[in-house]
């Protein structure tokens, strides 16, 4: 019988520490010890099986952070914009107001749709690759999350929602203390710089389809302004929400992919040689980036009636933690599950969530990846850490601050 390595309430608490959000691996361990499903307190459970979590994922029972679950979550949560925008996005909500937005918004989100941005994102990549090679002539130490990672999803982002290039990079501080607003917090103080960040995006937004009211272009965002106009569906406010999500979530969550993806390439040379002379393997790669090491490692849900989830009976308003990371690396489901295998096969990983709020831009997401990390690899085979990389202070969206990387 294997002993617990530590209490759940010290795992928990150590989660949320510089440390923890470093390297949280050992403590989803340490909480997986004591089984898939973790009861923490009145009112509280931890899930850290994969079965559990894809399950409470498409449970129409446990509700997503909308006003109404965060009324009891974060009392005062009204008085800060960030969630207060949060609450009117796809993301945050549940139906009906869910399926309203899906349904409006998954025009711009069309297999045929992502497949023909195939030839813009190769071509923003390959600029990008160009810039990053300048930046490191001579054996300079290039931060690979400032000048790469995150301006690639940021340009394609701009593509699509018609962002001018020049206004680009500006964004990068905004959707930093936007995301920085999604985690546990102890002081609602905390949410004042989301705050003062999205109501920035807010009247960004407004502006922009004023403009693009007045003056269409080809982009999304003149096209869900024409369909606001023609079909309704959605209120204004509602569309300004929701393109402030698609630009986060949209420049958030890929630019941790290719950062993390390519930390893993320098940690793994053989699977990084691999991938640099074989395109097809980039697939497997990025799913097993997905599992492995992924930006998203919790998120949250409520119980909105009394109901047994897998043995253990769930009473109304019971707050609900999963820890998808660790679904991630639960050996019931993953053999070996510890190791960065990216010719693993079955693999299905969490980390674009799953039923109803699965990622509608998860295709787009990947193929970034895909294209960006051989692209990188091939151009400098003799890419090295030029020095260790920080964290940033977050464990619900974790990533890199900081990659410095020489180009060799």
């Amino acid at each position: 019988m294997t002993t617990p390595v530590m209490d759940p309430g010290r795992a928990m608490m150590t989660l949320l520490s510089p440390a923890g959000k470093r390297d949280p691996y050992p403590l989803y361990e340490a909480l997986r010890s004591y089984g898939p499903l973790l009861p923490l307190g009145p009112g509280q459970l931890v899930v850290t099986g994969h079965a559990e979590c894809a399950r409470a994922l498409r449970e129409p029972a446990l509700l997503s952070t909308d006003g109404a679950v965060q009324d009891s979550m974060m009392p005062g949560w009204r008085d800060h914009s960030s969630w207060v925008w949060l609450t009117k996005n796809m993301l945050f909500s549940n139906n009906p107001d869910h399926d309203r937005y899906r349904r409006f918004f998954s025009v711009g989100f069309t297999p045929r749709r992502i497949a023909a941005l195939q030839p813009a994102v190769e071509r923003l990549i390959g600029g990008l690759v160009d810039r990053l090679g300048t930046l490191g002539e001579g054996g300079a130490p290039v931060d690979f999350m400032a000048e790469f990672a995150f301006r690639v999803p940021m340009a394609i982002m701009g593509e699509l929602l018609g962002i001018p290039e020049e206004e680009q990079a500006g964004f990068r501080g905004h959707i930093g203390a936007i995301t920085t607003a999604l985690e546990p917090i102890q002081d609602l103080a905390q949410l004042l710089p989301g705050d003062a960040a999205m109501e920035e995006l807010a009247v960004y937004f407004r502006d922009l389809v004023a403009k693009r009211r007045a003056e269409p272009g080809d982009d999304l965002v003149s096209e869900l302004v024409r369909q606001l106009d023609t079909t309704g569906g959605i209120s204004e406010e509602e569309l300004v929400a929701n393109f402030m999500l698609l630009l986060v979530a949209g420049t958030e969550a890929p630019m941790d992919l290719i950062g993390n993806g390519l930390r893993l390439a320098v940690e793994h040379p053989q699977h990084a040689a691999a991938l640099r002379e074989d395109d097809s393997l980039a697939p497997g790669y990025v799913e097993e980036v997905l599992r492995f090491d992924p930006a998203a490692q919790a998120l949250n849900r409520m119980a909105v009636k009394d109901f047994d989830f897998f043995g253990v009976p769930l009473t109304a308003g019971t707050k609900v933690t999963l820890l998808i990371a660790a679904g991630n690396r639960d050996p019931r489901q993953y053999a070996d599950p510890g190791t960065f295998n990216p010719y693993r096969t079955g693999n299905h990983a969490l980390t674009l969530s799953g039923g109803a709020h699965y990622c509608l831009g998860a295709g787009l997401a990947r193929m970034q990846a895909e294209v960006a990390l051989p692209a990188v690899l091939r151009r400098f085979p003799g890419l090295a850490l030029a020095s260790e990389p920080t964290f940033r202070d977050q464990l619900v969206q974790r990533g890199f601050a900081t990659l410095p990387v020489k180009l060799g």
